[in-house]
């Protein structure tokens, strides 16, 4: 009886507080999480004000910098500083709730977890006179009565797909700023704080970073703006999965991105060649082993660009490699820059040489190009047979190892 008991406890919280982590704040089901990469913007968001003493200077830098937000208030701090609630709006930046109380739903009990959303979109209502459209609770944490209050309040959930971890006792302005340099991509929901202890390290931080992805082509918008940042569905769920198969594959096998930036169309790591002996076009023989630059492409947002975007972006990108090859004494020891994939005809108009996979090698990387274009849905991929696309690494460099711009 007793481990009846024990079994049905472990199998409530599993469906309490699991399964919503797992599908809901890991996986985003049901959630807005993202845009999708095709324009070079982003969405910048703020949580945890309105604070006096600190939301003018976001207010203030945001101005500055021609750019929009959107504002999760708490409606405590709302109530009490009207004020700053009414610039925000008349600045062109997006309101909406993150909760009357500040805690964790997995400390909540259900009915006040269940009631939250609700609650929380109707006092803000009551304060600007707009329903709200969206809702993010506490720390992005969910459990079942969270969903289903959600879904009482009829509000889909807004997520982020970057957090600069301001918050963090040991963050500093400078080590947040190149944090968020590195992880941001057209697309990007980006979380921040303009209040409590996150607004220590944005403050100071935010006119540098807001300069620099002007200089690097990003407008900056509302949420409700970003392009395609919508709910996901579970048609969407395979382009997610494929994308945290694309984080493993990275990680277990020291896979970087080009320039340090996920932004760019181009992941490479040095690996030992793994095909039979083949002629090089310019002279020479690569043989298997050989240390050779394999990269791989960012999907993702080569998708969601499109083929011309795509190669008009490419180039450049290219030149971020040769850069990061140039600078890494262990890369430089490679001998060539080489792509197996089903994209040859388009790297055979930057400048690589095309040539055959072994039959085995063919078979089982169609397969998997048929799954990426299941995934995402997308006509780019329906290109023809995975092939080898090569340049010998003087070639490339040549080619590419101008400073990129």
């Amino acid at each position: 009886m007793r481990r009846r008991v024990v079994g049905l406890g472990v199998l409530g919280a599993a469906v309490y507080v699991l399964l919503p982590y797992l599908l809901v704040q890991r996986l985003g089901l049901g959630l807005i999480r993202e845009g999708r990469q095709r324009r070079r913007e982003l969405a910048l968001t703020f949580d945890d004000g309105p604070d006096p003493l600190s939301t003018p200077q976001v207010l203030d830098a945001l101005k500055a910098a021609g750019a929009r937000a959107t504002f999760f208030v708490l409606l405590p701090r709302a109530r009490a500083h009207p004020e700053l609630l009414e610039r925000i709006r008349q600045e062109g930046h997006q309101l909406e709730p993150h909760a009357t109380l500040h805690r964790h739903a997995w400390l909540r009990t259900p009915w006040g977890a269940f009631l939250e959303p609700q609650r929380a979109a109707r006092q803000l209502q009551q304060l600007t006179g707009q329903p709200p459209t969206v809702y993010r609770p506490p720390h992005g944490a969910y459990t079942l009565a969270t969903v289903l209050g959600l879904r009482r309040a009829r509000l889909p959930g807004a997520h982020w797909s970057v957090e600069g971890r301001d918050w963090h006792p040991a963050s500093t302005p400078d080590g947040v700023r190149a944090r968020l340099l590195r992880l941001i991509h057209p697309g990007a929901v980006v979380v921040l704080h303009d209040a409590g202890p996150g607004a220590r390290v944005t403050l100071p931080m935010l006119p540098g970073l807001l300069a620099r992805l002007t200089d690097r082509g990003y407008r900056l918008v509302p949420l409700s703006v970003l392009e395609g940042a919508t709910p996901l569905t579970p048609a969407g769920l395979p382009r997610r999965l494929i994308r945290l198969l694309d984080r493993l594959y990275d990680r277990l096998g020291r896979v970087r991105r080009v320039a340090d930036r996920h932004d760019t169309l181009v992941r490479a790591a040095l690996v030992p060649f793994p095909l039979p002996d083949v002629a090089l076009p310019d002279g020479g023989v690569l043989r298997r082993g050989d240390p050779v630059i394999e990269f791989h492409v960012n999907n993702p947002l080569m998708v969601d660009l499109g083929v011309r975007q795509t190669m008009r972006q490419a180039p450049q990108d290219l030149r971020w490699l040769a850069h990061d090859l140039l600078q890494d004494p262990e890369w430089r020891s490679a001998r060539a820059v080489f792509c197996i994939s089903a994209l040859s005809p388009l790297l055979a108009q930057l400048g690589f040489a095309t040539l055959p996979l072994p039959p085995g090698s063919e078979r089982r990387l169609s397969r998997w190009a048929a799954v990426l274009r299941r995934a995402y849905g997308s006509p780019v991929l329906r290109t023809p047979q995975p092939r080898v696309s090569l340049l010998s690494l003087p070639a490339f460099l040549e080619r590419y190892g101008d400073p990129p711009a």
